[in-house]
């Protein structure tokens, strides 16, 4: 009897072990898939933001769009404007002078290592695209564009796109959205930063 005691309380306390063993392991797998889900999303975001710098460079706003933004960028010119003299120096005496050239921006993109075909897709979101608006408003009794480009972190998390992990970290929250810009200030800050 008292062996058969022995060995359910060894049964037992492997039973609790593995009870213990995965109570830890779930948030370190989750804080861990987190923080490499968030920093693939976030490089991606980073991408699309310098895109979206370029095509303002070209048009003056922000595009609306993927397609705009793809289309502007493959055939669209950037200006390079070189100055030959100081027009800040108060001593200067020569002529300034104003040297334009331009530049077609897919040769930018392509040298920053950006694939635009791939451009909208969310990092681990298994197909799912970024939201994207672009808009012109008055700030300050100005018109300028602005732009919001994001995705809500439960289209990327996978498995972990559940309110419960919340637990685990209490900013975590996955309807939230990571996103740069915003549509009531001119501002390009993401929220990951």
């Amino acid at each position: 009897m008292r062996k058969i005691f022995s060995l359910l309380f060894l049964v037992l306390a492997f039973f609790l072990g593995f009870l213990l063993y995965k109570s830890i392991e779930e948030p370190i797998n989750f804080s861990a898939e987190r923080v490499k889900r968030d920093r693939a999303v976030a490089e991606q975001l980073g991408k699309i933001r310098t895109t979206q710098e370029l095509y303002r460079d070209i048009t003056g706003e922000f595009a609306p769009d993927f397609d705009t933004l793809r289309q502007v960028l493959e055939t669209g010119d950037l200006l390079e404007i070189a100055v030959v003299g100081d027009p800040d120096d108060p001593d200067f005496t020569g002529e300034i002078t104003y040297d334009t050239t331009r530049l077609p921006a897919i040769d930018s993109i392509r040298a920053m290592g950006i694939d635009l075909a791939t451009l909208d897709e969310v990092p681990y979101g298994e197909g799912a695209k970024f939201d994207i608006t672009a808009n012109v408003i008055d700030y300050q009794s100005t018109s300028v564009p602005v732009v919001q480009v994001g995705v809500q972190k439960k289209k990327y998390m996978g498995r972990f796109a559940d309110a419960r992990f919340s637990r685990y970290d209490q900013n975590y929250d996955p309807n939230s959205a990571m996103k740069f810009g915003d549509l009531t200030k001119p501002s390009l800050a993401g929220t990951w930063q």
